[in-house]
């Protein structure tokens, strides 16, 4: 039986996360989850998706709804996969990175 340590730093080395040496924790709050959006033009929605968090696929109809979003399933999501533990307290990190593209119409 692994003890939850011992999955945090698999789960660190597998997503090259930065552990604490001493502690075998994750040092969250020296990572930035990257997340990328891009926008759906035939849904009409953003859809973001995470190499940095495993399970991630969400989309909203604009940029304010999906970060809120974000904000609730990113931690649910490394809490689920033993990337951190069910009690951690502190921050994480995570950018946004957007893409759009539009033909524009000139009369």
């Amino acid at each position: 039986m692994l003890c939850l340590w011992s999955i945090q730093v698999k789960a660190a080395v597998k997503y090259n996360y930065p552990v604490a040496n001493s502690t075998k924790r994750l040092i969250m709050s020296q990572i930035t989850l990257k997340v990328q959006a891009f926008w759906d033009k035939d849904a009409e929605v953003w859809v973001a998706t995470s190499e940095d968090v495993p399970g991630l696929a969400t989309e909203a109809s604009s940029m304010e709804i999906l970060t809120q979003k974000l904000r609730v399933m990113i931690p649910e999501l490394i809490v689920l996969n033993g990337i951190i533990a069910s009690d951690y307290v502190g921050s994480i990190t995570f950018e946004l990175i957007s893409h759009r593209q539009e033909l524009i119409q000139v009369a």
